[in-house]
């Protein structure tokens, strides 16, 4: 059955060219950002830079559009990229997740989110998102930890559901109809210990399905959403956001979508699981007990396997509150969560989401592994198949 988050071409000509990209051909990297020193963290996923690149100054370089492109085509391609010491301005923040997005194709009408925490008085202004631990007033909130002891209160009764730090995986604003393409994040006060935050890839969490279950879920939707907000806003004493968030389909009190199960990643044409603890709530098409049991098994794709994520330690000891380590991730091809195993401690950094393209799948759409030559996880499930099958008829013989 056709979907209409199947293909683009289904998607255009049902709802014009608002919030789909206009080119569905993937982007190549120039290497303009090579003659500063990197490395891959993980093989799967994670790119660092030293504080000799700082992100304030190729904001403004002369050929900027042609270092930041490259910067976009990166961190799609390593899921999320880490930048040390870095000095980069709210401004400058704000500008980076602009260009990120416009450079690597995003549609005309997808600005920077609000979040619908954000107040609407915030003194950082509607697309700067305080992530904060500690008290907080008149900044933007994100599930504050300690803001009253009644409120606290509230808020335990709110999360008393579960004690496994897996359910803190997922991807930013999934729960709207246009989400994120990218998100940055400078975290500028850090806990001496703890207060990690992980990252999963998306494309090898796809990998890790066998070529069946790959079919089958190819072209399924899921329903996201994040009603429980209104639970979090009035335990943190907050009203939140319900006009225009950064795009025109993205407004209203529902924080509801639908998305397609396996989505591409337009930037570099590559599958990826779209799915996450956090946001996803249920398969269409399928029975309850056929949907829990199917995101129960891909939340688990995510969670129990250690070798596609990657964990980030924050700096800290910085001489100034100015300076902070940045991450840079593709909200379409990553998950993450933070590790709140940290108490009587500050965690407090500056995050900007730009929107991306309304999700869509590519049949066309290839894989990572395929793309980078490597072989397939499951690349075996049909030869073992097959061997079964000889095995009964052999001993039928």
């Amino acid at each position: 059955m056709t979907t209409a988050t199947q293909t683009i071409n289904d998607l255009t000509t049902q709802i014009g060219t608002l919030g789909v990209r206009g080119s569905t051909q993937p982007l190549s990297r120039n290497y303009s950002l090579d003659k500063w020193q990197n490395f891959a963290v993980n093989p799967a996923i994670g790119q660092e830079f030293g504080k000799d690149l700082q992100l304030s100054e190729i904001v403004h370089a002369a050929n900027k559009d042609e270092l930041l492109r490259d910067l976009a085509v990166l961190i799609s391609q390593r899921g999320v990229v880490f930048f040390r010491a870095q000095d980069i301005g709210l401004e400058d923040q704000k500008t980076l997740g602009r260009k990120l997005g416009e450079l690597s194709g995003k549609p005309q009408d997808s600005a920077l989110h609000i979040h619908p925490f954000t107040p609407k008085d915030s003194e950082k202004g509607d697309q700067i998102l305080v992530c904060v631990s500690a008290p907080a007033k008149n900044i933007g909130l994100t599930f504050v930890r300690s803001i009253s002891a009644e409120r606290r209160n509230k808020r335990a009764q709110v999360e008393d559901s579960t004690r496994f730090a897996s359910k803190g995986w997922h991807s930013d604003i999934t729960f709207e109809p246009v989400p994120s393409d990218y998100a940055i994040l400078k975290i500028h006060t850090a806990p001496e210990n703890g207060g990690d935050t992980l990252w999963a890839s998306a494309y090898e969490a796809y990998s890790r399905l066998s070529p069946e279950f790959a079919k089958f879920l190819e072209g399924k939707e899921a329903f996201h959403e994040a009603t429980s907000f209104n639970k979090y806003a009035e335990a943190a004493g907050i009203t939140l956001r319900t006009d225009v968030r950064g795009s025109p389909l993205n407004s209203g009190p529902g924080l509801s979508a639908i998305h397609p199960v396996i989505r591409v990643n337009p930037v570099t044409g590559w599958k990826g699981l779209f799915v996450n603890q956090g946001f996803t709530k249920r398969i269409l098409d399928v029975t309850k007990d056929e949907s829990d049991f199917i995101l129960d098994y891909l939340f688990k794709l995510v969670n129990s396997n250690h070798d596609l994520q990657v964990r980030f330690k924050w700096g800290t000891g910085y001489a100034s509150r100015s300076v902070g380590d940045v991450a840079i991730w593709d909200n379409r091809s990553t998950v993450h969560a933070i590790t709140q195993d940290y108490e009587d401690a500050e965690r407090v950094g500056d995050r900007v989401v730009s929107l991306g393209e309304k999700p869509y799948f590519d049949p066309a759409g290839t894989t990572r592994r395929k793309d980078l030559g490597l072989p397939e996880p499951t690349h075996d499930a049909s030869v073992l198949g097959e061997a079964y099958r000889q095995s009964v008829s052999s001993a039928n013989e």
